[in-house]
C-alpha cells in the first residue's frame, strides 16, 4: 500500500500536568475521507491540534506527505498542505467575506485544478451574497460555509473539519453533508469530526473511534453499520 498522505501513531498529548491522548494513532490515504469520532471530551480537538501543532504531542509520529511533523510549527505544517476548519469557525471578523476568502489563498502546491473565488461562490451562493459584509455579521452557518471556503483557498491536500455541522440548523446541516459529498468525488483528500454517525456513513471510507484519549476501533462504514452496539459503546447514542 502507498504511503499514508497522513499518519499519525502512538502520539501522547497533554495539557500542563493533564494528559489526554494516550498513544491515538491513525491514517488518511490521498483521496480518502476519514471520521474522528467518539463522545465529547474524549481527545478528538486535541488530536486536531496535535495534528496541526496547536498543542504539541509529547511523543509519537505525526507524519504528513512523508515528513515528520511533530516538532514544527502551526504555519509550517500549513503551509505543507493542510486545511483547518477548527472547532468554533474562526474566521477574522472584521474583515469581509471576500477578505477573508483570499486572505491566505494560494495554490502551492501546483493543482491542476485550483479553487478560486469563482468556485467557492459556486459551491456556496450565499457568500457570494455576502461578500462585502463583515464576518462578525455572518450568521454561524454562514460562518461554517466561510470557514470550509477559506480552507478550501489553500487549496490543501488534506482538509480537516473539527466538528462539521455542530449547532447548525438543519438545511445547513444538509448542505455542508452535500458539500462534503461533493467534495470526496473531486477526491479531496478529509479528515472529518461530527457526531452524525448516518450521513458519515454514506460518505467516509473509514472511521476511527477514540475513547479517554485511545483509539479504541477501527473500520469501514460497512463494518461500522454491522456493528451497532459501537455506536451505543463509544458515541453514547
Amino acid at each position: 500500500m502507498a504511503e499514508a498522505l497522513l499518519e499519525i501513531d502512538g502520539v501522547e498529548t497533554c495539557y500542563g500536568l493533564s494528559q489526554v491522548l494516550f498513544g491515538v494513532s491513525l491514517k488518511v490515504q490521498s483521496g480518502e475521507m476519514v471520521a474522528l469520532m467518539g463522545r465529547n471530551g474524549m481527545g478528538k480537538t486535541t488530536t486536531i491540534r496535535s495534528i496541526m501543532g496547536m498543542t504539541r504531542a509529547r511523543a509519537g509520529t505525526i507524519r504528513f506527505a512523508g515528513e515528520e511533523v511533530r516538532s514544527l510549527p502551526s504555519y509550517k505544517i500549513a503551509k505543507l498542505g493542510i486545511g483547518l476548519v477548527p472547532e468554533g469557525r474562526q474566521i477574522f471578523p472584521n474583515l469581509t467575506v471576500y477578505e477573508n476568502l483570499v486572505a491566505a489563498s494560494g495554490n502551492r502546491h501546483g493543482s491542476s485544478d485550483p479553487w478560486t473565488i469563482d468556485k467557492i461562490h459556486a459551491l456556496f451562493p450565499r457568500l457570494a451574497e455576502r461578500g462585502n459584509n463583515m464576518g462578525v455579521t455572518l450568521s454561524g452557518g454562514e460562518q461554517q460555509m466561510l470557514a470550509i471556503g477559506r480552507a478550501l483557498m489553500t487549496n490543501p491536500k488534506l482538509l480537516i473539519l473539527d466538528e462539521a455541522t455542530e449547532g447548525l440548523a438543519p438545511l445547513i446541516r444538509e448542505e455542508i453533508w452535500n458539500c462534503l459529498s461533493m467534495l470526496k468525488g473531486r477526491g479531496q483528500s478529509v479528515l472529518v469530526i461530527d457526531k452524525n454517525v448516518a450521513n458519515l456513513a454514506k460518505i467516509a471510507d473509514r472511521h476511527y473511534m477514540i475513547e479517554r484519549g485511545r483509539t479504541v476501533w477501527t473500520g469501514t462504514s460497512e463494518q461500522l453499520i454491522a456493528e451497532p452496539d459501537l455506536q451505543h459503546r463509544y458515541l453514547g447514542i
